[in-house]
């Protein structure tokens, strides 16, 4: 992904991190497609430690650390036409898990 980042963007100047030929940003199904390209490269000892992972867990694990919806809805290129984050779409990939409400009700006792 950092090579990518680095080298593979279309559109440099966009301010969201996949870009395709056509446009400034991918869609959220060029992005999935992009990330089963990459994990159909890994080798076999690759394949176990990522066997399991998808695009989005990038989301859960962002929210767990205290990212707000927004933050994430606009990393994740979920925003609407008008320029603002749409949350509706990042909350599907935003699950609260109940060691995080767990946590967080501690801190209110």
């Amino acid at each position: 992904m950092a090579a990518y980042i680095e080298n593979g963007r279309k559109h440099t100047s966009s301010p969201y991190v996949f870009t395709s030929q056509r446009a400034d940003r991918l869609t959220e199904s060029g992005i999935e497609r992009w990330f089963r390209n990459l994990k159909s490269l890994a080798t076999k000892d690759e394949w176990e430690l990522i066997k399991d992972v998808a695009f989005h867990d990038f989301a859960h694990q962002a929210r767990e650390i205290g990212w707000t919806l927004e933050e994430i809805a606009y990393y994740l290129g979920h925003i609407t036409t008008k320029g603002t984050p749409a949350i509706s779409t990042t909350v599907r990939y935003t699950q609260v898990n109940r060691r995080h409400l767990r946590d967080k009700l501690n801190l209110i006792k």
